[in-house]
């Protein structure tokens, strides 16, 4: 449920399972899932629309389906966005992931989100969403909720998992809701001793410059604002540009840009990527600068965000995924930017074969 591009089940197939039905909302969401997992019965239309719902519960009846997975939106959530969670109708979604628990009764429930997540309150259904302040006569968190719903048939538990401990080279927790069946086991995967920086990670490639194609699949720099480029040609690796004395973002007009600390920010080579997001095309985002190189003359190189190929690595996606010819890369950078990276997915859903689930 709310597949997206379907990156979180990149290495399922791997580990055993086939991810029978789908649901995406957006046409072109939709359609890139078909080209990535073409044996996949994708259904594209808004879960809330009784006809889609019932459309996904019969299918999905009848593929005999044990294990469930929902991704609900979360840019609705994100401590990015904006703050209105109560009025967001993307944060009440959660309610067609009980109706789906209730239809079809599967051996095992993943539910992953960012972890304002769980601070959010709903009521019993999951139909009505309150914030912090609001007066409802029983408000839940959603583990809660679910306890609520389910503890005399589920093992529920809650977890934020970092991606970084778990086999990405990328910082990014994520909240990881599981439920299982009494009588059976999904044990939580065990955190990896070694980190994978961007040394490790893409330390190998070839420098970039903005808009440079280095002949290398997917390793060609978006052009930027040279503006923009002149200022992170002074900015060291960790730092950012908004705190320089000179050469620091300007608007067309040579004033100064109005920004936070992480912004027009440099990388670290030797820890994990920051949290890639949905604007990881842009400089001005948070912490999205590659980490550059220092030059003879004092500047600093690659003056520019991460390639796609580069993402695709730090975001633990393999470099042979057969992604459509033609798509366009902005498209791909949001898609990669809004899912759980595959590999931590992989290690949490793979326990399940460990214990012979």
């Amino acid at each position: 449920m709310f597949a997206g591009g379907g990156i979180a089940e990149t290495y399922f197939e791997q580990i055993g399972i086939h991810i029978a039905v789908a649901n995406e909302l957006l046409p072109e969401r939709a359609s890139f899932y078909q080209y990535t997992h073409p044996n996949t019965q994708m259904i594209c239309g808004d879960i809330s629309d009784d006809k889609v719902f019932t459309e996904v519960m019969n299918n999905a009846k009848d593929a005999k389906v044990e294990f469930l997975m929902a991704t609900p939106p979360c840019q609705g959530m994100s401590t990015l966005g904006r703050k209105e969670y109560e009025s967001d109708n993307r944060n009440s979604l959660i309610q067609y992931v009980i109706k789906a628990i209730d239809e079809l009764n599967p051996k095992y429930v993943l539910i992953e989100n960012v972890p304002k997540f769980i601070e959010l309150l709903y009521d019993i259904d999951g139909t009505t969403f309150f914030s912090d302040t609001a007066k409802a006569k029983q408000p839940y968190h959603i583990v809660d909720l679910l306890k609520t719903l389910y503890s005399d048939k589920y093992e529920v538990d809650m977890r934020i998992l970092n991606a970084m401990y778990y086999g990405v080279p990328q910082s990014r927790p994520r909240v990881i809701i599981k439920l299982y069946r009494k009588g059976l086991a999904w044990p939580w995967p065990k955190e990896e001793s070694h980190i994978i920086t961007l040394r490790e990670a893409i330390g190998d490639l070839p420098s970039l410059e903005s808009g440079q194609n280095s002949g290398i699949k997917w390793h060609t720099a978006l052009k930027h604002n040279e503006r923009q480029v002149e200022a992170l040609k002074h900015t060291p690796e960790g730092k950012s540009a908004m705190k320089n004395e000179i050469y620091y973002p300007k608007k067309a007009d040579g004033s100064r840009v109005k920004g936070f600390h992480n912004t027009y920010n440099r990388m670290r080579w030797d820890e994990p990527a920051p949290a890639r997001t949905t604007n990881n095309h842009l400089m001005s985002g948070h912490n999205n600068v590659h980490p550059g190189r220092r030059l003879p003359d004092g500047t600093w190189s690659d003056a520019r965000v991460l390639t796609l190929r580069e993402l695709i690595i730090v975001s633990s996606l393999p470099l042979d995924w057969n992604i459509p010819d033609g798509y366009p890369e902005s498209q791909i950078r949001i898609i990669i930017g809004e899912a759980i990276p595959p590999m931590l997915s992989k290690r949490i859903v793979e326990q399940i074969f460990h214990v012979g689930g």
